[in-house]
């Protein structure tokens, strides 16, 4: 008698857990049925102001329309703002230059209908890279304008995924 209040025990736990998960709504982000990548593809970006938010902006237009170039009739718009700080690490003994630093790109963005104006997302990411200083002036200047474009591309990709999850919903 045991063996079957264990079995029908058992067999009521498998029930509920297969109507539990059944009720999973996992998609992938980009998926078809979902239309976000319609939706992204119709977004539109504010002109930038300076090289690093360039950076940011032609990486967001690259990402949302999938290499198509920007929206001709845009019925979302993001606007946003990038900046750039360099931090020196690693100081030498011997002085006070540097050896090494880091390079954070900070974008903060706002994604809103065109058609209401209702704003639909708005936040902040950033994303940091290393670099290496070199002694010679020009190299030092262009491993942080590379370490910058990096950071830029990182970020891009945090706001893309947000826009993504905010279209999605």
């Amino acid at each position: 008698m045991s063996s079957d209040i264990i079995r029908n025990a058992g067999l009521a736990v498998i029930l509920a857990a297969s109507a539990f998960l059944s009720a999973c709504q996992v998609r992938p982000l980009y998926s078809e049925s979902s239309g976000v990548a319609e939706k992204l593809s119709t977004v539109g970006f504010s002109d930038a102001s300076g090289r690093v938010e360039q950076q940011v902006r032609n990486r967001l237009i690259f990402l949302a329309s999938r290499g198509a170039g920007e929206a001709v009739n845009p019925q979302y718009h993001v606007e946003m703002r990038a900046i750039s700080s360099v931090a020196d690490t690693l100081l030498r003994q011997s002085g006070d230059t540097s050896r090494a630093g880091r390079v954070t790109v900070t974008v903060t963005y706002t994604l809103s209908a065109i058609a209401d104006g209702h704003v639909i997302k708005a936040g902040s990411r950033q994303a940091t890279a290393l670099v290496d200083f070199s002694e010679q002036e020009f190299a030092k200047q262009r491993a942080i304008r590379d370490a910058e474009n990096r950071a830029a591309d990182q970020a891009a990709e945090f706001v893309g995924a947000d826009l993504a999850a905010a279209l999605s919903r």
